[in-house]
């Protein structure tokens, strides 16, 4: 038998940094528990740092009582019509129920969110489907962590920010800022002044202070939780749940080079995030092709899920068991590789997604996660879809940027992009198609065809334009349908894009207190999971910006409750 130091004792540990785990933590240690949360990698945040942040919740605190209640029971027949019987119906009504409370508890505690009235839901054709149910963090102030402390939140995408990833702004700041190029004086003064105070802090600290999003989120709960005497080990994993007596008493935690027995009277929290980053997971339970790349966190790699399950937990399953988005593959000056996400950007005028048929497959504008099925159900269908191909001509590429060009890039810049590989370009549709081995009738066909349904600003095949959540990333100062743009200005490109798991959706099964539970149904005493540990109570399904955010920060928060009151 191995023999451990102990090294002490604690009332909560908590695997994983992200929101969900420091959600928990902190809810544990405002109620007055002694909590240790362990990192292993070197910043707080996980995955939630490179996100948007944000949380989505029917019936939420920004709403007045009788139009949350009519909200909440509205989202529960969304999630109902949407999840049906892929996920019990219990832990998305508990989700549903507890929303708010969690929300007015992290107001109380410091951590609080903007309602982002405009932000439609995913599925809106769906009965119950609304508007307004995301929530934004509230900015941050990073030096509230000091120098040290701000080291140690993870930075965000480089090139979901400013200045190579120093300087962070907010999502309606930069639709903001993009109208600097029709010489908005709002547009000049907010550039200044996000402008001015980057450069003072750059003169202390390694980035910009001002964190947003998901960086903001993650900030604030880190901060609020030492403000309450929780502990944070970073760079440490846990290796090992100690079971006595059939419940889960402590745990084996590698730090410095040494493991060490740390002891739990109330129990631990399994939150490290699933395992999208981790080849071996990917390939056992992803679809084929196997993804290759991942924007999640390098730590999501599925140990902390083994922990539950080498406890005797039982794992879900649900289909495809993750959150997409297609992403385009580059490379950055210092040969760093980027996964680039397509969130919005698919949506402007004057793009199409096209097979190696050249022939399209999907709404372009439809949500990340829908665009990435649509992918996988086309390769099902025999037609190759991965990759599958963006094509923009060059008037809507120096307009609208694609991927890693931004809005306004020169034509050098985008040449250089090209020279690397990143994106393809030739002078007609036919030499296009060539040279990325996609059928040139195919693609000369659908330029046409998109040419033609901008002329009459309707969408016969895939009727883009017409659905509300499309049209709210479409060109809104564009006359007519926003989401349709001619293809005609030569030279013309194409981009590859990719299936990559945002976040996965199997994780331990949990009962409606954050509980994990056995292969029998019954809860191990002591463990509980959340965030993409848990297993998704949306099954894989994405109902809106911030579910998987929503429901780690509701399941860590009814977890942290649930063992606060054990004896």
């Amino acid at each position: 038998m191995t023999m451990y130091s102990e090294v002490g004792e604690v009332d909560l540990l908590v695997v994983g940094a992200g929101a969900a785990g420091l959600g928990a933590a902190l809810t544990a240690a405002a109620e007055g528990l002694r909590v240790l949360v362990v990192e292993k990698t070197e910043y707080v945040g996980g995955t939630t740092a490179f996100s948007a942040g944000t949380c989505w919740m029917p019936g939420h605190t920004h709403l007045d009582p009788a139009e949350a209640d009519k909200d909440r029971a509205a989202g529960l027949e969304y999630l109902d019509a949407l999840v049906g019987d892929k996920a019990p119906a219990e832990l998305r009504r508990r989700y549903l129920e507890t929303g708010p409370e969690m929300l007015r508890r992290l107001d109380e505690l410091g951590v609080k969110f903007l309602h982002s009235k405009k932000v439609v839901d995913y599925h809106p054709e769906i009965p119950g489907a609304g508007v307004g149910r995301a929530l934004e963090p509230v900015p941050f102030d990073g030096r509230r962590l000091g120098r040290a402390g701000m080291r140690r939140v993870r930075p965000p995408v480089r090139e979901f920010a400013l200045f190579g990833g120093t300087l962070m702004v907010r999502r309606a700041e930069v639709d903001q800022l993009l109208k600097i190029y029709k010489a908005s004086p709002a547009a000049a003064f907010l550039a200044l002044k996000l402008g001015v105070r980057w450069a003072f802090d750059m003169l202390r600290y390694p980035r910009g202070t001002r964190l947003t999003m998901g960086n903001g989120l993650v900030a604030t709960l880190y901060y609020e939780l030492l403000q309450r005497g929780g502990e944070v080990m970073l760079s440490s994993a846990v290796k090992k749940l100690v079971v006595e007596a059939g419940r889960v008493a402590g745990a084996v935690v590698q730090t410095a080079g040494r493991e060490e027995l740390v002891r739990v009277t109330r129990g631990v929290v399994l939150a490290g995030g699933g395992f999208a980053a981790d080849a071996v997971w990917r390939a056992a339970k992803l679809p084929k092709p196997t993804p290759q790349f991942t924007r999640a966190a390098e730590g999501a790699t599925g140990e902390s899920l083994q922990l539950g399950i080498d406890a005797g937990a039982a794992l879900g399953e649900h289909g495809d068991n993750a959150f997409w988005f297609p992403a385009s593959i580059g490379a950055r000056r210092d040969g760093s590789r980027v996964v680039f996400p397509h969130i919005w950007d698919r949506a402007k005028p004057g793009i199409v997604a096209v097979t190696r048929s050249g022939r399209r497959f999907v709404d372009e504008s439809v949500s990340y996660h829908r665009f990435t099925r649509a992918m996988y159900a086309t390769q099902e269908q025999g037609q190759d879809a991965v990759p599958a191909w963006l094509i923009i001509d060059s008037r809507s590429l120096r307009k609208y940027g694609l991927g890693m060009i931004r809005p306004g890039s020169t034509r050098r810049v985008i040449s250089r992009y090209a020279r690397d590989g990143y994106i393809h370009k030739a002078d007609t549709i036919a030499a296009l198609a060539d040279a990325i081995g996609v059928d040139r009738a195919g693609l000369e066909a659908t330029v046409a065809e998109n040419n033609r349904a901008f002329q009459t600003g309707s969408d016969e095949e895939f009727r883009k334009g017409t659905s509300v959540f499309g049209r709210q990333y479409g060109d809104q100062d564009q006359t007519g349908n926003p989401n349709l743009g001619p293809i005609v200005r030569a030279p013309f490109f194409a981009l590859p894009v990719v299936p990559t798991p945002l976040a996965t959706a199997a994780g331990l099964r949990i009962d409606a207190d954050g509980r994990v539970l056995d292969s029998q149904g019954c809860p191990i005493d002591g463990l509980y999971a959340c965030g993409n540990d848990a297993d998704s109570v949306m099954a894989a399904e994405y109902p809106g910006a911030g579910c998987q955010i929503g429901a780690g920060l509701v399941f860590g928060y009814l977890a942290a409750r649930h063992a606060s009151a054990q004896a």
